[in-house]
């Protein structure tokens, strides 16, 4: 029988999913520094609440006040009558460290803290939110703020801000670190009837950060996009592991300030010198799925196509206009932005043929010329709306002496909404166009005075749908190279036991060289009888280079890369290096040379590199390389860890792609094998995090080879306080583990991969349905469960938000891959829990693989600190019961969705980021 808590307070388990409802969707309210006085910030938050308020229960809270605004009012929040959800601060900024340790006493769960004079003002004020944090984390009060306008929540009555109005109710949220920014775009959006499910003024974000806002609204019906102004990023990692789930079924939509910040001066590499701070959001929103626009302007547009219209399938847009002009206008704003014009059918273009002038623009933009009248509009609408080569919709009206705007508008009406197509309008004109603007928009068709910034926005919600799709392309399986990490640690701590950072040449090429990067041969010589002896053991020709920890570039001995194609030559070109060292910087410092095997093939010199940005860590640098790089200006960024569709992503945002295609006659070089390169290359980036700078430049690539001719490394202080790590996890290697079953068939335990989708497919083929009830409490046809989208969300995982072991047979019988069972631990957001789901093929049950997968997982809830496990089972799953007893799980009965509740509370309680 299983064992029953007593009480739901002794049970421990926690059934709420979204902790911050206390501040986004509370019902008891406190508002701390309430007032009568008109204009005041207290008075305008008290009105706003109660006004807007549906359900909920306002307490003022005033230490000399028995009421305001008619309301009663308590001297304390620790006064008030009832468990505060939300405590809205309205104290000047000295205050608030005491008021929040009331809270905290007083069991408060969420606050808002309006007040500035914090941070924003120096020392002082750092020291004050220092205090805050405190407080705030002994009793696990959530905040948002302080320096903010507050929050707004149309749909469920909230108004907790002190903004003049509130906003219309709309599917769209939008997020700002300005507060002077979210007043404005409150004025634009009721005058455009513009709603939104979420305002959210989130000011200099002590606590509540932008993943806790994105997880939040990722999860919230009334919310199907999010726009938001960024000022700065604050908690990296929780930022873009919170919009990579959420961008898959949300657009996520971002104007961030700052683009002309001077990149890092320290840099000492060639890659260092190219990477640029915007440029490296940039990649990193690209990873995410994120989508940034350029303008306060495109923001405010995009919030509104995107609150009223569908995202588009495609980029091929339709125009359809009554002045010529403005039809080109569009196009060019069209194609110069990635999108395209939609070709018209034969059908349609003999449709609309029949029905306009003879000397009518006879394609796309189709131009119903000056005389046209609603009806002629309303004919080809009917026409181009519903042709199935077009993505998208554009109509363009100006004035014209027989033209009544609002009754062209109103031939547009009846395509407000076609399936899967956006409607978007301009009304070129003034005050004449006016009434039919307003009609548009009560219609929920977008509407732009431009014609050109109608069609970049059109190509913005293309864009954003694209580069999802490409971000999860299921990639191909990562070769292994036979990967060498215990010779690369070698040398590293050679090189920091001798004090060095910079590795030589040599070492460089076997570090790289260790991870399945090519290198042409190179090996160190310290006098002239090693030199040759080394040549004649390459062949020849030879390139001799000079080597040494003081001596870093070619220019500072004036240049020391020779052919060389005998022993003579070599003897020859030594002694000439040491007598260059030695005149130049003083033979103190010469070491030797390198020798290094000539490679004769033409092809193309690219470079690979890697430094540090201060916020996203190590960040990855491709495209062309040599002589010339800094000249070129021909690269692309990327965030590590890499699979091989983000590394052909990564190459394809080059203009040197085109050629190594293949151009004008010459044969394409092996692209697979590039992108193989690249994601061995983020490997070690991720896995060896003393490394500081690297370069691979050039990088010869040809259509049969790819070798690095020269390579060099700088490491980090060996007395650094603190390594750089990448802000997306990298693959975890140490829960990769050997193992039997009971039948001593052995098999590999690993983490998952994006490249595990067929082998996913193939798993869900050997399940029963007996099986697919009692994982997913319902039965799930095949075809449901393995859609791409589906099988997306399980293989491209952050590993800082959840941990997913597949069991790999490590010989089939077939010769084939298989995975036979799955286990997954997935953090619940805002709490440190996390939830534990398994599955094992039919033919396997029986074997330990549920059992096994869960203690390992139990490993992983405590590797990561979390403070609990819970999962749930169907009662007639007696098996898994068993399993979960065995480990020490408690049960609980939910009888109102029968099923039964397992917990396990672990020792460490130590919260970290991460699972």
């Amino acid at each position: 029988m299983l064992p029953q808590a007593t009480t739901p307070e002794d049970d421990g388990f926690n059934t709420e999913r979204q902790p911050l409802d206390c501040i986004f969707a509370p019902t008891t309210v406190a508002v701390i520094g309430a007032t009568d006085q008109a204009g005041s910030v207290g008075r305008s938050i008290l009105w706003n609440l109660v006004t807007a308020s549906s359900g909920k229960t306002i307490f003022p809270v005033h230490p000399q006040r028995t009421s305001v605004l008619g309301i009663k009012a308590y001297p304390t929040v620790g006064a008030v009558p009832a468990v505060v959800d939300l405590a809205i601060i309205a104290t000047p900024a000295a205050t608030v460290p005491g008021i929040v340790r009331e809270c905290v006493t007083a069991r408060v769960k969420g606050a808002i803290i309006l007040s500035a004079g914090f941070r924003e003002t120096g020392p002082a004020g750092a020291a004050l939110e220092e205090q805050i944090l405190v407080e705030a984390r002994r009793g696990k009060l959530r905040i948002i703020g302080p320096n903010c306008l507050g929050v707004m929540r149309p749909q469920h009555g909230l108004n907790a801000s002190f903004a003049p109005s509130m906003a219309q109710a709309g599917k769209v949220a939008f997020v700002s670190q300005s507060g002077a920014l979210c007043t404005a775009v409150l004025d634009w959006s009721l005058q455009e009837n513009v709603g939104f499910s979420a305002f959210i003024s989130v000011g200099s974000m002590l606590d509540v950060n932008w993943g806790d806002v994105i997880d939040y609204l990722g999860s919230d019906r009334h919310t199907t996009s999010i726009v938001m102004y960024m000022e700065s990023i604050g908690d990296v990692r929780a930022f873009l592991g919170a919009a990579r789930e959420v961008a898959r079924t949300k657009p996520i939509i971002v104007l961030k300030t700052g683009r002309t910040e001077e990149a890092a001066r320290a840099a000492t590499s060639h890659t260092g010198a190219l990477v640029g701070q915007d440029a490296v959001f940039d990649a990193a929103l690209s990873r995410c799925g994120v989508l940034r626009v350029e303008t306060v302007a495109d923001l405010f547009h995009m919030a509104e196509v995107l609150g009223k219209q569908p995202r588009p399938n495609g980029p091929r847009l339709m125009v359809v206009t009554n002045a010529g002009g403005p039809g080109v206008l569009a196009t060019d704003a069209l194609i110069r932005n990635g999108g395209q014009l939609a070709p018209l059918s034969p059908e349609a273009m003999a449709a609309v043929d029949s029905l306009l002038p003879a000397h009518w623009s006879h394609g796309n933009p189709i131009d119903l010329l000056g005389d046209a009248d609603p009806q002629r509009l309303a004919q080809v609408l009917d026409i181009v709306a519903k042709d199935a080569d077009s993505d998208g919709l554009l109509v363009i009206v100006t004035p014209q002496v027989t033209t009544d705007p609002a009754q062209m508008a109103q031939s547009v009406l009846a395509h407000a909404k076609v399936p899967g197509k956006p409607v978007l309008a301009s009304w070129m004109g003034g005050a004449s166009m006016a009434l039919g603007t307003v009609m548009l928009n009560r219609a929920n068709i977008p509407t732009f005075a431009y014609p050109d910034t109608a069609a970049r926005m059109f190509t913005y919600m293309w864009r954003y749908s694209e580069n999802l799709r490409r971000l999860y392309e299921t990639p191909t399986r990562s070769v292994d190279a036979g990967t060498d990490r215990a010779s690369v640690t070698t040398i590293i701590h050679a090189a920091q036991r001798g004090g060095r950072v910079l590795l030589t040449e040599v070492e460089a090429k076997r570090v790289i060289s260790a991870y399945g990067i090519p290198a042409v041969p190179t090996e160190a010589a310290t006098n002239s009888d090693e030199a040759v002896a080394l040549a004649d053991r390459m062949g020849y020709p030879v390139v001799l280079k000079v080597f040494s920890t003081t001596i870093t570039h070619k220019s500072d001995i004036g240049g020391v890369q020779l052919d060389l194609r005998d022993g003579s030559a070599v003897l020859q070109a030594y002694q000439d290096i040491e007598a260059a060292v030695a005149k130049r910087v003083g033979s103190q410092t010469f070491e030797g040379v390198t020798v290094q095997a000539m490679v004769q093939e033409a092809g193309y010199e690219l470079i690979i590199g890697s430094t540090i940005d201060a916020q996203f860590g190590p960040v990855i640098l491709f495209g062309r390389g040599g002589l010339l790089v800094d000249v070129w200006s021909d690269q692309a960024l990327a965030l590590p860890p890499l699979t091989t569709t983000l590394a052909h992503q990564l190459v394809a945002g080059t203009h040197i792609f085109q050629a190594l295609k293949g151009l004008r006659g010459r044969s394409p070089v092996d692209l697979a094998a590039l992108e193989q390169v690249l994601v061995r290359f983020s490997y070690l980036l991720v896995e060896q995090p003393q490394i500081k700078e690297i370069d691979i430049n050039p990088l010869l690539v040809t259509p049969e080879l790819i070798v690095a001719l020269d390579a060099r490394i700088v490491l980090h202080p060996v007395d650094a306080e603190q390594l750089p790590r990448p802000v997306i996890r990298p693959y975890p290697l140490q829960y990769v583990k050997q193992w039997k079953l009971r039948d001593g068939t052995p098999v590999t335990i690993r983490p998952i991969r994006p490249e595990d989708e067929p082998l996913l497919v193939q798993f869900h083929q050997t399940l029963s349905d007996r099986s697919v009830y009692m994982r997913y409490f319902h039965s799930m046809p095949l075809s449901v469960r393995t859609t791409h989208e589906r099988l997306t969300r399980m293989c491209f995982i952050d590993y800082d938000r959840e941990i997913a072991l597949v069991v790999e047979p490590t010989e089939p019988q077939s010769g084939e891959r298989a995975i036979i069972a799955v286990g997954r631990l997935i953090k619940l957001p805002g709490t440190n829990d996390a939830e534990w789901a398994g599955l094992v093929s039919d033919q396997f049950q029986g074997q330990g693989l549920g059992g096994e997968l869960l203690r390992l997982l139990i490993r992983v809830g405590k590797d990561e600190h979390l403070s609990r496990i819970t999962a749930e089972v169907l009662p007639e799953n007696g098996a898994m019961r068993r399993v979960f007893a065995k480990e020490g799980f408690r049960f609980r009965h939910n009888t109102e969705d029968h099923v039964v509740m397992a917990e396990l509370r672990l020792a460490n309680t130590v919260a970290r980021n991460g699972i």
